[in-house]
Formats: C-alpha cells, sequence, structure tokens
C-alpha cells in the first residue's frame, strides 16, 4: 500500500516523551523492523494483546506518521480477542488519515482498506461522515454519504441521527426530511435528542402540525424534554400564542411542565418582546406567577430577564409596568435571588426617571447587602437622575459615599456633578470638584471645561474664564463650538466685543489677528463652524455696541454659507437698526424675517414703533401697530405709554 495516496499524511508527529512507554515501543518496534508489518512486527506486537485499550491504541496512532502503517496497526488491534474499537479510536486513525484538514481520503486509498478489512472500512466511513456533521460539513458529508453507498455499505443508525442534526443546524429542514424518509425505509428511528431537534426546527419554521405529526410517525408520546423543545422553537418564530397553547396540551397530556418549560416560554418571548398581541407585560407577570404557582421557582435568569425587559428599553416604562417590575422585584427578594450588575443600573435608574428616588436608593443598599458591588456606571447613572431632578444635595451625598465605597469616579460622574452644581449657582463647590478630579489624575473633557467656563461667564467671571480657558488649551483638550459660543456671547454680555470677536476669528482658524491674547493661541489649527446660536450671540453683542454695520453682515454672511438666521437674531439686529436711528434698515430687515416665515413678536413691533414715534412718523407708527393687532400681537404697557 503507498503511504503517498493518502492526504495529509505529513501530520505532526507526538512527542514521545508524552506517551505511555508501551506506546513508544510499539511506534519504535513498527518503525524500525522494515518489513511493514510484517512476521516480525506481529510477533514483537503479540507481548501487548492484554494491554491494549483506548489510550494506548490512541497513543500509537498519534506517533505513527505513516498513514499506511497507522491503518494497519488499527486493523491488527481491532482482531484482538478482549479489545473493540471505540469511537475515539475511529476519530484517531481520521485524524492520522489527514481528515482533520477537510481533505478526502483517496479511492484507491480506501479500497486497500476494504481489501484489508472490509468491516473496518463500513464502519470508518460512517465515523467520518459522523466527524465531518459534528463539524458542521454537511456539504462534505453529503459527498462522504455518496462514496459510502458507492462501496457497498449503509449508513448507521447513529450516522442518519448525525446527518439530520447537520442539516438542522444548518437550517435545511427540506433536506432533513429526505434524510429522515431515508432512514424510516432503511428500519431506523430517530434518537430523542434529534427527534426533539427536528420538532423544534419544525415549530421555528412555524410548521407545528408537522412536529406533532413526526411524534405519531415514531410512535413517540411527547415528554416534557420534548414539550419544551418545541416551545422553545415556537418561541424563537414569535408564536406566542401558538406556544401558550402547547403549555395547555402538556397539561391535558399529564405532561408535567417544569422550570425549564416556563423559563423557556417566558424568556423566549421577553426577547422576542411577544407578550401577546398587546405586548402586555401583566401577561408575563401572570405567566410568571403561575410558574410559582405550580411550584416552579423562576430563579436568576428569569427574574433578571423580566426586570430587564421592562427596564433595559431607551424609553423609560408607565407607571404600571415599573409597579411590575417592582413586584418582581420584591418576590425575586424573596426568594433569595439577585440582580446582575447591568439590571440593579437599570432599574434604579428607572425608579429615578418616576421620581422614586428614594426607592432606588433602596434597591442599590438591598443589592449591596447581598454582595453587589455598584460599579461607576450604576453610581453614575443614579447621580445624573438626581442631578436632573435638581436634588444636587442626594446626587452630593451618593457622590461622597460612592468614594467612601472606594469607587474611583470617572469624568462622566464628576462632569455630572459639576455641570449641575454651575446649573444651582454653587460655582465655588464644582471648581473644588474639578481641582479635585485633577488632582486624582482624571483627565476633564470638553463638557467638564465648558460647564465651568459658561457658570464663570454667566456670573461675570471673565477673567475666571479666560483662566480655565488658557488651561484647557494648554492640556489639549479641544474647545467645541459650545465652548465658542460661550465665551463669545460671555464677552459680549460683558461688553467686551472686540474680545468676542477676536474669539470668533480664532474659531473660524483665522490665526492672523495681531491683537488675539496668548489665550486664544491654539495650536490645533482646527476651525471649528459656528452654528446659529453663535452667530446669534455675536450678532447681539455687536448691536448693543451700536456695531450694526457689522451685525448686519455677519447676518448676510451666516446665510451664504446656509446657517439659516432664527428670530432672535431678526429681532436683534431690528432693535440695533432701530436704535441706531436707521429705520430703512430696520424694515428691510423686518421685511426679509417675514420672508423666511418668522412672526414679529412684541418686541420686533416695540423697537419698530419706538423709532417710528422718535422720528415723528405717527402715521407709520399707527400702521405698524394695526398690522400688531391684526397678527394677534398683544401690545404690551411700553408701546401703550412710549413718548
Amino acid at each position: 500500500m503507498d503511504s503517498n495516496a493518502v492526504s495529509g499524511s505529513s501530520g505532526g508527529k507526538l512527542d514521545s516523551g508524552k506517551c505511555s512507554n508501551d506506546a513508544a515501543l510499539i511506534d519504535n518496534a513498527i518503525h524500525s523492523n522494515g518489513d511493514v508489518f510484517g512476521d516480525k512486527t506481529h510477533r514483537f506486537l503479540r507481548q501487548f494483546r492484554d494491554k491494549l485499550n483506548e489510550t494506548l491504541v490512541v497513543e500509537v496512532l498519534s506517533l505513527l506518521q505513516n498513514p499506511e502503517l497507522g491503518v494497519k496497526f488499527f486493523i491488527w488491534a481491532g482482531r484482538q480477542i478482549g479489545y473493540t474499537h471505540t469511537g475515539v479510536v475511529y476519530d484517531a486513525l481520521l485524524e492520522r488519515l489527514g481528515c482533520d484538514n477537510n481533505e478526502r481520503i483517496l479511492e484507491s486509498f480506501l479500497g486497500e482498506i476494504k481489501d484489508d478489512d472490509k468491516e473496518v472500512l463500513g464502519k470508518l466511513l460512517n465515523f467520518l461522515i459522523q466527524k465531518c456533521c459534528r463539524n458542521g460539513l454537511w456539504n462534505l458529508a453529503l459527498e462522504e454519504l455518496g462514496r459510502l453507498k458507492d462501496f457497498g455499505y449503509k449508513p448507521t443508525r447513529w450516522t442518519y441521527n448525525a446527518l439530520v442534526q447537520v442539516f438542522l443546524k444548518a437550517d435545511r429542514l427540506d433536506t432533513a426530511y429526505l434524510v429522515h424518509m431515508e432512514m424510516s425505509s432503511s428500519g431506523f428511528s430517530m434518537d430523542e435528542f434529534t427527534l426533539g431537534c427536528f420538532a423544534q426546527s419544525l415549530c421555528k419554521a412555524g410548521r407545528w402540525r408537522e412536529a406533532l405529526s413526526l411524534f405519531e410517525k415514531e410512535e413517540i408520546v411527547p415528554n416534557t424534554v420534548l414539550y419544551t423543545k418545541m416551545i422553545s422553537g415556537l418561541c424563537e418564530a414569535s408564536l406566542f400564542e401558538e406556544a401558550m397553547d402547547f403549555l395547555n396540551r402538556m397539561r391535558t397530556s399529564s405532561c408535567i411542565p417544569n422550570v425549564v418549560t416556563y423559563r423557556t416560554l417566558l424568556c423566549g418571548c421577553l426577547r422576542k418582546r411577544q407578550l401577546g398581541r398587546s405586548g402586555d407585560y401583566s401577561y408575563a407577570y401572570k405567566l410568571l406567577k403561575k410558574m410559582v404557582k405550580c411550584s416552579c421557582q423562576p430563579g436568576y435568569v428569569v427574574y433578571n430577564i423580566l426586570i430587564g425587559s421592562i427596564c433595559g428599553n431607551e424609553e423609560l416604562p408607565s407607571s404600571d409596568v415599573l409597579e411590575l417590575a417592582e413586584k418582581a422585584y420584591g418576590e425575586m427578594l424573596d426568594a433569595g435571588v439577585v440582580l446582575n450588575k447591568v439590571n440593579v443600573s437599570n432599574f434604579a435608574q428607572c425608579l429615578c426617571g418616576a421620581g422614586k428616588l428614594e426607592r432606588a436608593y433602596t434597591v442599590i443598599r438591598e443589592m449591596m447587602s447581598k454582595g453587589f458591588i455598584p460599579d461607576t456606571s450604576t453610581y453614575a447613572k443614579v447621580i445624573g437622575f438626581l442631578c436632573n431632578a435638581s436634588k444636587v444635595e442626594k446626587a452630593f451625598l451618593l457622590f461622597e459615599e460612592m468614594k467612601g465605597n472606594g469607587i474611583v469616579p470617572d469624568v462622566y460622574t464628576y462632569t455630572i456633578l459639576i455641570d449641575s452644581f454651575c446649573k444651582s449657582g454653587l460655582i465655588k463647590q464644582a471648581r473644588n470638584w474639578f481641582d479635585e478630579m485633577v488632582r486624582d489624575g482624571c483627565a476633564p473633557n470638553v463638557v467638564t471645561y465648558t460647564a465651568l467656563i459658561h457658570a464663570y461667564l454667566k456670573a461675570r467671571k471673565i477673567s475666571n474664564a479666560n483662566d480655565l480657558f488658557e488651561i484647557m488649551c494648554s492640556e489639549g483638550c479641544i474647545p467645541n463650538v459650545i465652548t465658542y459660543t460661550a465665551l463669545i456671547d460671555g464677552h459680549c454680555k460683558a461688553g467686551e466685543i472686540e474680545k468676542a470677536c477676536q474669539i470668533y476669528a480664532r474659531m473660524r482658524g483665522n490665526v492672523e489677528i495681531s491683537d488675539v491674547d496668548m489665550y486664544f493661541r491654539i495650536d490645533d489649527g482646527n476651525s471649528k463652524e459656528p452654528n446659529v446660536f453663535t452667530y446669534g450671540a455675536l450678532v447681539d453683542g455687536l448691536c448693543k455696541a451700536h456695531k450694526v454695520k457689522e451685525a448686519r453682515n455677519l447676518l448676510d454672511a451666516m446665510s451664504v454659507e446656509g446657517c439659516e438666521p432664527n428670530h432672535i437674531m431678526y429681532d436683534a439686529l431690528i432693535d440695533g437698526f432701530c436704535k441706531a436711528g436707521k429705520l430703512d434698515d430696520a424694515q428691510e430687515v423686518f421685511a426679509k424675517m417675514s420672508e423666511h416665515g418668522y412672526s414679529p413678536n412684541v418686541y420686533t413691533y416695540s423697537s419698530l414703533i419706538d423709532r417710528l414715534f422718535k422720528d415723528k412718523r405717527l402715521d407709520l407708527a399707527l400702521k405698524v401697530l394695526s398690522k400688531m393687532l391684526e397678527n394677534s400681537c398683544a401690545p404690551n404697557v411700553v408701546i401703550y405709554t412710549d413718548d
């Protein structure tokens, strides 16, 4: 027999030191005798007949690099009294023949094996098909099935079962059906596991009636395991009502659902969001209660999936649905079960969102008493909700508790607190936390810097804002459009219009400004496109500084760049032109404002009427007032009492 006729004959040889002494002796004898398994080799092997077992044969096959010698040793061992090859040994032989590389054994080599031992080849090909099936190689399994039949052999029951399973896994249900028909005509029936997989796949495809017919053909009465598999398939197919029918069918057949059945049904439906046609979570809760009533404890997985499905969505649950989660949580505690880390965070977040802040505290503390350690994310979410609910003091206490428990706050947590305290006017405390996070090695991000800069500007602490901006830039934190807009707006409101214009130029990437202070010289070279709020702040500032011409130019420039002005900018510009005595320009902007679909408000009309009165143009003032009333815009006291 030519050893080169076998694919994969160059497979690696195992280190003999890792095998038994007997395996090494057999390997050396077979290689050194040079008689290609002749009489001398057979005489030597007689001493090992009583020692043959699965482990020894596998070790020898692993050491023998020559596939031909491996086959001859395999055949010799199989003929010895008291020893029978196992599936593991057949797999070892297939590996020696190169089948692990998904390469086919040559026909000529198989023919020579058949000549040596016809029975061995039949078993070998069956094991080869099963091996292909285990590896998910259904196409190769089909080819080997054809070759098995060409050599005159028939598939075994185990081979048929393996083929059915591999086609089911590959979602080739019709092919699995054909294999089953051939299997039945050969007098074989599926084992319970394969039958369950087949029924599950049929249910998954919505063909549950065929699954029931399959049991009749196989003369099998479905048990709890088989019913559970079918329910699982129906849940995967989102056929919730049919799955419930199968649960009822189980009871009428005196087949008792177990905890796995209920868990499969409940978890499958929750994951698919298939809670009946109405999507009512109360139905899921009733199923949970029924499960408990039948002495099936839901356990860790079921409780977490139920609460997680309610609280793990982007939208907060309704009050009645959240109440179901709270009930399930209470029962879960009574059963000695805990929530996982994600669900603790999401449940607490939902409670905070519903205004149940104390309840959220309680949940976290209860879980901590059972060994749960909140992480930074959990604390940050709850702190964020407390801050959004203006519960700054409680957020502070939770933050201190967080640090007391050894949890290091991240930039997100610090930023939430700094932003909330800034909005509450507690700038000093916010700055203390900023300094603390820097001291502890937590680098502030652009949101952190911007929140504090904006607070300083709002409090008219311009120098503090500028100093912090300088620190921000020196630390390599790139300002964004919100940072720049806050600075421009703050300087405009402080009357520092020149500085605001310099910041705007810096924002646009214009580095040729001669009088820009050093702290505005950013070396990143990145420009930031201003938005409508940036332009609005600058237009308002220019108008208040009586630079209406520059403000009008800016309005025109932003329109050219595709940034549509809003009504606040039009109001500011109209007011600026009116105060500068440029009534014609004000009327032109007024007309443009109307063209763009913005309705003038009381302040717009007030600016125009005031200017018209000052210019002694009473007739036009009355026309504007009439237009104002026509547009259902009620005049304020300033208009009626203006001189």
